[in-house]
């Protein structure tokens, strides 16, 4: 939690720095395009590798490589050579480091919390998201006029320790892998793809789920150019600021929370498949009636 809250204020900071920076549409959508190119290439691939992978091992380097990331900018910050394909880069890193540490984090919880319970965690999981989405935007707006940008960027490197120690003294579940047959070599591309294989197999055993999937796919297509350009339509159009923005974030947090303690409350419809397909049609429904 302290970890996303300070990948959050950075999140804030280094897109409003781009906005006030460039005031350009473009840049905007580039900087979106970073963050997530490695999520979409990757996507299909990073659950085998995290699979086959020590779980704790991969979180750690996640997050590790996300800290060295924001250092590097601090510098460049620090120096006043900071360009903006620098964050370019920076937000690429970070979003390669999310890339593998949220499938190993949420697996892991598959893992670690009882069957009987999960509905309940993840609602839970989802009100503290929720609070940290209240909290983290309009923070970072007061602390842009307090703080140099390499201040503020510095919280995300302190807040990234509070998850690199736990993962040192936890104990991390590591799933069950299928036993090679007697006498067979190991050969990794060829378990990859069996694997992968075995992956999407299983997706089309399940319509519900790949229904799912289509309508997240929508949503998502039609949700990110909206927030991509959200900095924009404060400045140039409301002629408002950072603090501006800000309580613009924390209304979708308050959302976010309301949701979560409700989840975490009721533990939603017997068959969670269809928990998430009511709460995808009253999304897609609210983007129609604000559109």
């Amino acid at each position: 939690a302290a970890s996303l809250f300070g990948s959050q204020l950075v999140q804030f900071a280094l897109i409003w720095w781009l906005t006030t920076t460039t005031g350009s549409a473009t840049t905007l959508a580039l900087a979106s395009l970073m963050g997530l190119l490695p999520q979409v290439v990757l996507g299909p691939f990073v659950g085998v590798l995290v699979d086959r992978w020590n779980r704790r091992m991969t979180m750690l380097l996640a997050d590790g490589l996300v800290a060295l990331a924001t250092v590097v900018l601090v510098l460049l910050f620090w120096s006043g050579q900071t360009a903006v394909w620098h964050v370019f880069v920076v937000l690429f890193v970070r979003a390669l480091g999310g890339a593998f540490h949220w499938p190993a984090m949420q697996s892991s919880t598959t893992l670690m919390v009882p069957q009987d319970y999960l509905t309940r965690i993840q609602g839970l999981n989802q009100t503290l998201n929720g609070s940290l989405n209240i909290v983290s935007a309009p923070l970072g707006a007061l602390l842009l006029d307090v703080l140099p940008m390499q201040g503020v960027l510095m919280i995300d490197v302190i807040t990234a320790v509070f998850a690199i120690i736990p993962l040192l003294i936890i104990h991390i579940p590591q799933p069950d892998v299928p036993a090679r047959p007697s006498g067979q070599p190991a050969n990794f591309w060829r378990e990859f793809w069996a694997d992968m294989s075995a992956g999407l197999r299983y997706l089309r055993t399940l319509p519900a789920l790949m229904l799912l999937m289509g309508m997240a796919m929508i949503i998502n297509l039609v949700l990110n150019p909206a927030f991509t350009l959200m900095p924009l339509l404060v400045t140039n159009h409301f002629q408002g600021t950072a603090l501006h923005l800000g309580f613009i974030e924390s209304s979708f947090g308050v959302g976010v929370l309301i949701g979560g303690l409700l989840l975490s409350v009721w533990g939603g419809f017997q068959r969670r498949i269809l928990t998430s397909l009511v709460g995808l049609i009253i999304m897609g429904a609210a983007i129609l009636l604000v559109g």
